[in-house]
């Protein structure tokens, strides 16, 4: 009988999944001298935010073969040594958004009716009712920055409060904001005209300041900024001086640049309420956690596919000719993404070659996941890639054919913007050691390994080119990798691609376009762990 090990406390229906057909042990996770040793025997272990499941823990469990996390956050958990070890690692994605969305519309509420400080007034013995003056939300407008499912869910509680509802994503459609009685502005709009603004991205790159000095100052006077999301995605110091100017009526937040942590510019300003990142903190929210992951340890160990396997490469019931493929599609399905810079109306998976005599719906699983992975705020996972397409209104379509001119197998990606421009990646593994190459972007071929830093640049092909894209980007002490050049014609339309060791800032890439008349210019940064 396979061995489940709780580390940490599961609610009763997780573990009432379990019972029967595992033996299920209990330790404390947090105590280490207890962990290792009740880790020598187990084939799952099941644990929260106190359990660290390291590389030592590892080695302490030759026969582990899944370690599932009772929430979303994996920063406990040693992933690529999990995955070296063939371990698999689950977590609960979708356990916490109702929680996350809902602590957002408290924390809101908390600063415009400025609850706390009044409560705070009136148990020190103050009763102060004409200086705790808060504002309705009743026909108010609402600035939704990124309309992911949480959101979607925040967008639709304050639509209940009467109010009038913007939103900056440039991954989602017109169509679908429409569908949601949202309506789609850029981010200078949105901070023009809302009366308050709540923030719903991933941290990425780019996301991250995203709201910073020069945003907060073009911000309508008196607005409320709640951050619940990730930290860094406004600057907490600017945020405090727009806050402490007057420029900013109110600030809530959950979320910090660091955590934990008990020191913030905004830490005792009047009418900015802060939490320590509670968005999950829900009995709710914690079922449904315990749940999810004791359903994928159940899947798991009874080798089944299991959907909310973060490294795809050490588990689930897929073909051994397929399974390779899925990191190479799931980079593709990112590179689409940076490429197109918008989302797309639709998307086709077409598989070529070899392995299209098997079952290959997962590759296209795993293209959704990475085109959506840097986009939307929760984590995506082979659950909801499907769900977050079909909430932002993109068609989806899988192809297969036996048939491979060039390639043993091949994977392209293709899709349809909303204006009719078409984008298209292609790759494929090479030879005995599987070697990820992406094969073709746009009709152009190339042959480029997909690395963490891409830029390709789009223009007329003539000569100069080539150095002067690398004169520049030395100058920004970026360091070219790789560079190809693919043209379909001499002195026609030319693509090239680079590799590089850092990321390249939105400034100089426009810069290197406009010098070089790119008729577009795009940089891409994909996970390659």
């Amino acid at each position: 009988m396979p061995v489940v090990l709780v580390a940490e406390e599961l609610s009763p229906a997780g573990l009432e999944v379990l019972s029967g057909d595992f033996e299920i042990r209990h330790v404390d996770g947090a105590d280490r001298s207890a962990l290792l040793p009740a880790l020598a025997d187990v084939d799952a272990v099941l644990i929260r935010s106190a359990t660290k499941i390291d590389a030592e823990a590892l080695a302490a469990a030759p026969r582990l073969k899944v370690v599932a996390r009772a929430g979303i956050g994996l920063d406990n958990v040693d992933v690529p040594a999990a995955t070296n070890r063939g371990v698999m690692v689950v977590n609960a994605p979708q356990s916490n958004i109702v929680s996350a969305a809902e602590h957002a519309i408290a924390l809101l509420l908390s600063v415009a009716r400025r609850v706390p400080a009044a409560h705070g007034a009136l148990i020190g013995g103050e009763w102060k009712r004409s200086k705790y003056v808060g504002v309705e939300l009743t026909e108010k407008t609402a600035g939704v920055v990124g309309l992911g499912r949480i959101g979607v869910l925040v967008a639709q509680r304050l639509a209940a409060f009467g109010m009038d509802i913007v939103a900056y994503d440039p991954y989602v459609s017109v169509a679908r904001a429409s569908q949601l009685g949202v309506r789609l502005v850029d981010l200078d709009e949105l901070l023009a005209v809302s009366d308050v603004i709540t923030i719903h991205l991933p941290k990425t790159p780019e996301t991250l300041g995203l709201i910073g000095a020069e945003q907060l100052a073009r911000v309508k006077p008196g607005v409320i900024i709640v951050n619940a999301a990730r930290g860094g995605l406004v600057d907490e110091t600017a945020l405090a001086d727009a806050v402490s100017s007057g420029r900013v009526g109110g600030a809530g937040l959950d979320v910090y640049v660091k955590e934990p942590t008990t020191s913030s510019p905004l830490f005792g300003l009047e009418n900015v309420v802060v939490t320590p990142h509670l968005g999950a903190s829900t009995q709710e929210a914690q079922d449904k956690a315990g749940l999810a992951v004791a359903r994928s340890v159940r899947l798991a160990l009874s080798g089944e596919f299991v959907p909310d396997a973060v490294n795809v490469q050490a588990g689930g019931v897929v073909a051994e000719d397929v399974r390779p493929g899925l990191p190479l599609a799931e980079k593709l399905g990112q590179l689409f993404s940076g490429l197109a810079g918008g989302v797309a109306a639709a998307i086709t998976v077409e598989v070529r070659g070899e392995i299209a005599v098997h079952d290959v719906s997962v590759l296209q699983l795993a293209v959704l996941k990475g085109v959506f992975t840097d986009i939307v705020e929760e984590q995506v996972t082979y659950v909801n890639a499907p769900l977050i397409a079909k909430e932002r209104g993109v068609e989806v379509g899988l192809e297969t054919s036996e048939e491979s001119p060039d390639y043993r197998n091949l994977v392209t990606v293709r899709g349809a913007l909303p204006d009719g421009t078409a984008v298209s990646v292609s790759g494929t593994l090479v030879g005995s050691r599987q070697v990820e190459k992406i094969t073709a972007i746009d009709g152009f071929e190339v042959d480029l390994r997909p690395e963490n830093h891409l830029a390709f640049f789009r223009y007329e092909d003539r000569p100069g080119i080539v150095g002067a894209v690398g004169a520049l980007l030395g100058e920004a002490h970026i360091n070219i990798a790789n560079a190809q050049v693919s043209r379909l014609s001499a002195g026609g339309e030319a693509l090239m691609s680079l590799s590089l060791d850092d990321a390249v800032a939105p400034d100089i890439l426009t810069e290197i376009a406009k010098i070089i008349g790119a008729s577009y210019a795009r940089a891409v940064s994909i996970s390659t762990d």
